[in-house]
């Protein structure tokens, strides 16, 4: 079962919210992880380094804080189902043209009506896989 973890939620959420005010402040730019991704793919934006930069803080972050005991991963789903999951969403984040983060934190701050309507759909989508597992299937 998922804990329930409130304040890491919320201090996590801040720190997401911060840092899209912040590369917004200074590079004027929307921190939509695929879109900064895309450009780390060939080919190469001119812009590459704060892409490098902000794509490597998402990663090291994490990985730090595991480190040191803060956070603990806990994956019990097999690598390659990892790497198929993330591939479907990647894709999925390109046909929506944003993902969840561009949409629903930079989008709807901005009240882009394309982002509230896409924000909508991965929330009811969310709620929907959740009682479909944990209540139909009886998976979690």
């Amino acid at each position: 079962m998922t804990e329930f973890t409130p304040l890491m939620s919320l201090t996590g959420g801040m720190l997401i919210g911060l840092a899209a005010v912040l590369l917004m402040a200074f590079n004027g730019r929307i921190a939509g992880m695929t879109g900064i991704l895309t450009g780390l793919l060939p080919p190469i934006a001119t812009d590459w380094p704060w892409r490098a930069a902000f794509i490597g803080g998402a990663i090291l972050g994490p990985v730090l804080l595991g480190s040191v005991g803060q956070i603990g991963f806990a994956v019990s789903v097999p690598t390659p189902w990892l790497v198929v999951g993330g591939l479907v969403v990647g894709i999925g984040a390109y046909l929506g043209s944003g993902c969840t983060s561009g949409h629903g934190v930079c989008g709807m701050a901005r009240l882009s009506p394309r982002s509230i309507a896409a924000t909508g759909v991965f929330m009811t989508t969310a709620v929907v896989t959740v009682f479909i597992v944990r209540h139909v299937a009886g998976l979690v």
